[in-house]
């Protein structure tokens, strides 16, 4: 069974949650299945919400007829790598300094302020002390940046 079999088990499980399936990866590791769910919810996950989701998702899996053959379950959250596509995905990282490729070529560095919904979907950003809305699809890619120290409030 490949992923696209497997969505429409683990999907409602993993929504039952309160969680989003941001990615669902079917591999094989030796004699083995590896499935990895990546799940985010806004407010991020904790591993108690990751260890539930895992149990559910194990017994959705041997109840599907999945626990036959071996199988390896991972359920992680997204790491900090992971492309802004998503309105959810901006609205996640409001606050987070971000690299955004826009449609004609140019990058931009900015701070997430806000997304709108109103509309086309956009997403406020703080760039050179001046907010700038863009619509999400002029944006190519989306990548927080790493920071060490944050700034403050007002700062």
């Amino acid at each position: 069974m490949g992923q696209s079999d497997l969505r429409p088990l683990l999907a409602p499980v993993v929504a039952a949650s309160g969680c989003d399936l941001e990615d669902l990866v079917v591999s094989l590791a030796g004699k083995r299945r590896r499935i990895e769910l990546v799940i985010d919810r806004d407010g991020g996950v904790d591993l108690d919400l990751i260890a539930y989701v895992s149990r559910a998702a194990s017994a959705a899996l041997d109840e599907g007829g999945i626990g036959e053959a071996p199988y390896t379950l991972e359920v992680t959250s997204p790491g900090i790598d992971r492309p802004l596509s998503e309105g959810r995905h901006w609205r996640r990282n409001v606050g987070r300094l971000v690299d955004i490729d826009m449609a004609d070529g140019t990058t931009v560095t900015g701070r997430v302020q806000g997304v709108t919904a109103d509309g086309e979907p956009s997403v406020a950003v703080l760039i050179d002390g001046g907010e700038q809305i863009i619509a999400l699809c002029d944006i190519t890619r989306g990548r927080v940046q790493v920071e060490f120290k944050r700034p403050t409030e007002g700062s």
